[in-house]
């Protein structure tokens, strides 16, 4: 089963609707005890990075370190993403879980903010979440903060220089994009993501 964390900040539905359409079982969440149980678990994201403070209120960000310390497969989207870095210049005052170096800051005001809509990622090669990806992906992104691009950094956006658009390391991972929103290309990356081993 896997745990869809609801943290009141989510895009649940379509989250679901994505993984459904895979064939595969979730369950969204509350409760860390079935984050616990949970064979993989994902921790969708939209809005301000401050939401992400309920996760630690609420004991579901004990829970999450367990599950990533035993091997269970994590997928952070968007601010589930930025969550896995130590920080975010949008809540100075709310730490993230530190498991990737390094902290979000707001984009450029020489460019257009949020960055909405389709742009090119460029995966690496020896990427398991971005397998089968061609070069140069367009996927579908909606965000005014990025992550720097740091040695987990496994698929890189440029809008006002070079981003995270996908981080990977053992059975962490986040990507900055919507899958559920990117068409087949997210797909794929859901289905990688259903398909890695428990480490």
């Amino acid at each position: 089963m896997i745990a869809v964390i609801d943290y009141k900040a989510g895009n649940l539905t379509s989250v679901m609707k994505a993984l459904t359409a895979l064939g595969a079982v979730a369950q969204v969440t509350e409760d860390p005890a079935v984050v616990r149980a949970a064979e993989r678990v994902v921790l969708p994201g939209v809005g301000h990075f401050a939401a992400t403070a309920r996760l630690r209120e609420t004991g579901m960000e004990d829970a999450v370190r367990e599950v990533i310390a035993r091997g269970v497969p994590f997928l952070g989207i968007c601010v589930g993403l930025q969550w896995l870095f130590e920080g975010s210049t949008e809540a100075d005052a709310v730490p993230g879980l530190g498991l990737m170096r390094g902290f979000c800051a707001r984009f450029s005001e020489t460019h257009k903010v949020p960055h909405v809509g389709w742009n090119t990622l460029q995966p690496a090669p020896q990427s398991r979440l971005l397998a089968g990806l061609p070069a140069q992906t367009f996927v579908y992104y909606t965000h005014s903060y990025r992550a720097p691009v740091v040695d987990g950094t496994v698929g890189v956006t440029e809008y006002a220089g070079p981003f995270s658009g996908a981080v990977e390391r053992s059975n962490l991972f986040g990507v900055q994009f919507h899958p559920e929103k990117s068409g087949d290309a997210g797909l794929q990356v859901l289905r990688n993501f259903l398909a890695v081993p428990q480490c």
